[in-house]
């Protein structure tokens, strides 16, 4: 039985399990339930909603959002949810999934986090183009300033699903942007005295953090697609040029190609996760990572 075969065999045992499991909107603690797709999000439903909400994750830590399938337990999670949030910016997991959860639960209420974060073209060194083919970057989160504007959409979301909890909701959602804004602060007074300012990375994630704080991403891959032998020689040639001797990955892919480029440069690999769940501590382990490679 094949990927696809194996796919549609489960989908009468996952609409099952959405009937059997009812549609109650909390947990038995009386608590808001709340879906995420990914664990940044989780992080922003869970400060925001605090006491108030029980928030779990689809995506579990380490998974890759582009291979990664809701287990029947994950969804009938999700049929017990009264919001569900989506990052609404082509996470592969969302393009895959979120037409059978509203198929499945047309009356779930979603809430897109990326609305009015402006999304920007996903470039790759691995194209000998450039034309980035009209994809757009989906990992808009890992700006602090893009964060603010997360915040402010999942308070309006989890307010409009429960009105009786919405003060602690902005109490929540303003503590929550001050830290934001302390964030962006810090990391910029950080890499004020960094003269290189490009950085290498295999998976093009940090796009938005290199534009939020005037840095330039040298990405390699594209959508987890392997690079051809030409490919590689671009990129190991481009490192070269800036005499880069850092390759950094994410724990989700593969690290084969990324520690090859690494050893032709003579170099060395590092990981930097988008999708920690810990928003704040990873963007400063982030920033303390970047700062030594680009010394």
């Amino acid at each position: 039985m094949n990927h696809i075969q194996t796919r549609w065999f489960a989908f009468p045992v996952l609409l099952l399990t959405f009937f059997l499991c009812g549609c109650a909107q909390q947990s038995e603690t009386g608590k808001l339930q709340v879906v995420t797709s990914i664990e940044p999000l989780s992080y922003f439903a869970g400060r925001i909603g605090g006491r108030h909400t029980a928030v779990s994750v689809m995506v579990p830590p380490g998974g890759n959002p582009h291979s990664y399938e809701p287990s029947p337990r994950q969804m009938a999670r999700l049929g017990d949810a009264a919001l569900f949030i989506k990052a609404g910016s082509g996470v592969a997991f969302e393009l895959d999934w979120m037409q059978r959860f509203l198929s499945l639960n047309p009356g779930l209420r979603v809430c897109d986090a990326s609305l009015g974060v402006p999304l920007i073209p996903l470039l790759h060194e691995g194209d000998e183009s450039g034309n980035h083919h009209g994809h757009l970057d989906p990992h808009y989160w890992l700006s602090p300033e893009n964060g603010i504007v997360i915040a402010n959409n999942i308070a309006r979301s989890l307010a409009e699903a429960d009105p009786a909890n919405r003060s602690s909701y902005e109490v929540n959602r303003k503590k929550l942007v001050a830290e934001l804004r302390t964030l962006d602060r810090e990391i910029r007074q950080d890499l004020a005295g960094i003269k290189h300012r490009r950085f290498l990375v295999f998976h093009p994630a940090w796009g938005y953090y290199a534009a939020a704080f005037q840095l330039e991403q040298i990405a390699v891959e594209e959508e987890g697609k392997t690079l051809t032998p030409r490919q590689m020689q671009l990129v190991i040639a481009k490192a070269r040029a800036n005499r880069i001797r850092v390759v950094f990955v994410s724990p989700q892919f593969s690290t084969s190609q990324a520690e090859t480029i690494a050893a032709e440069i003579r170099g060395v690999t590092r990981s930097v996760d988008p999708l920690s769940a810990d928003y704040q501590g990873n963007l400063r382990r982030a920033t303390e990572t970047f700062i030594s490679s680009m010394q």
